[in-house]
């Protein structure tokens, strides 16, 4: 205090004055600085809300990601089960396939057997008439090339097989072999 004392009242005022107008002007300056940082503050205030508000959004879209992740999943887990199941399914199938495959071999190759057997049948009738034939009527001779056992006596012929359907078609009745069945049907009643 005392330097100020001493100086000299002109000094101290042209000092307050000017110490008044730094002020005034540093007032100015600090007020525009300090409005200008307070709308800079606004403004970043408004952005940290945004940013607020889209990581809450983020979040809760992250929640239904994981929402469906997890639904992914167990779908993942049940579509791989349900493969697991239907590979199991389709080996069970194909041994069952393989089994009815040689079931149905085996049964092809018995039908063929059984063919076989009844052609032979037929074949060991007809041959079995041939030897009646020639035991009832010692001027037949079994051994002749005619006796076919592919042929049959229709209308009084000695026809194939394959003519024989021909002649049905037709639908002609032949009188010789009407005649024939009852020849046999009288000859049979004389046996007896």
């Amino acid at each position: 205090m005392n330097s100020i004392d001493n100086m000299e009242v002109d000094h101290i005022v042209r000092t307050m004055v000017e110490f008044g107008s730094k002020a005034l002007v540093l007032g100015r300056r600090v007020g525009s600085l300090y409005r200008r940082e307070v709308k800079e503050v606004t403004e970043l205030q408004g952005k940290v809300d945004k940013l607020v508000e889209e990581k809450a959004a983020l979040e809760k879209e992250k929640e239904g990601w994981e929402a469906e992740r997890k639904r992914l999943a167990t779908w993942k887990v049940r579509c791989l089960d349900s493969e697991e199941k239907l590979n199991k399914r389709i080996g069970e199938l194909e041994e069952d396939y393989d089994d009815l495959k040689d079931k149905y071999d085996g049964a092809v190759g018995e039908l063929d057997d059984l063919k076989n057997s009844v052609i032979q049948e037929h074949i060991n009738g007809f041959e079995k008439g041939l030897r009646q034939a020639a035991f009832f009527y010692k001027d037949v001779d079994t051994l002749d090339s005619r006796f076919d056992v592919d042929k049959d006596v229709i209308g009084g012929k000695l026809v194939g097989e394959d003519e024989e359907g021909e002649e049905e078609v037709r639908g002609e009745a032949p009188e010789a072999e009407k005649v024939a069945d009852a020849t046999v049907e009288g000859d049979g009643n004389q046996t007896a």
